[in-house]
């Protein structure tokens, strides 16, 4: 397991990744994705419409969050960034943390951070006031969302298998990921679409 008794102020929810049920469910995956207009990190206006066509992943993201640091810090997600963009896939960070929390940043200070951990996702979309969020009922950094070209939600959950915040554990870890997005582009149904997101709390305003 990772050290989560050198977590500050970060909420582990590292539960089982279990299905909820269908109920639950049915408010993501398999239902169109809530559209949404955000701004990026270098002042640009993004929506999901523009993107129409597309496969569409959504990470939420938290630079103090020692579950996504694990993921940058090995390098994980930086490598599925850049793969998955490579192929056509617009790859979307989204920081949802309120000012003054955990994982707050101005876009200036973002871009710095995309630089040094050399991260090239499509966009980074700023979501202080947590519009995204509420709409995509994120719970945690990271979290996980697929849109396919049609503007279904084809994935929402986890990034894997493995609810830890120790960098090693990315290797060997089964990625939802990865294959919800290879699955899809084979004309597959996604075989798993659904897990419980394991991390840090969305720092969601008061």
């Amino acid at each position: 397991m990772g050290k989560l008794s050198r977590l500050s102020g970060c909420a582990a929810l590292a539960a089982a990744l279990l299905p909820l049920s269908s109920v639950a469910q049915e408010v993501h995956v398999g239902a169109p994705a809530p559209a949404f207009t955000a701004t990026d990190s270098r002042g640009q206006t993004e929506t999901l419409a523009q993107y129409r066509g597309k496969y569409v992943v959504l990470e939420w993201h938290n630079q103090g969050c020692p579950y996504t640091k694990k993921h940058y810090v090995s390098g994980n997600m930086q490598a599925l960034q850049k793969e998955w963009t490579a192929k056509g896939v617009v790859w979307f960070t989204v920081i949802s943390s309120a000012r003054g929390e955990q994982g707050y940043v101005t876009p200036a200070a973002e871009n710095e951070y995309l630089e040094k951990m050399h991260a090239v996702p499509t966009a980074v979309l700023m979501d202080a006031e947590a519009k995204l969020a509420r709409l995509y009922n994120a719970k945690t950094t990271p979290q996980m969302v697929v849109i396919d070209p049609t503007g279904k939600v084809i994935y929402d959950g986890a990034i894997d298998d493995r609810p830890t915040d120790d960098p090693q554990d990315v290797h060997g870890a089964n990625n939802y990921v990865y294959d919800a997005l290879t699955e899809a582009m084979a004309g597959k149904a996604v075989s798993i679409s659904y897990t419980r997101p394991y991390g840090c709390s969305v720092k969601y305003p008061d």
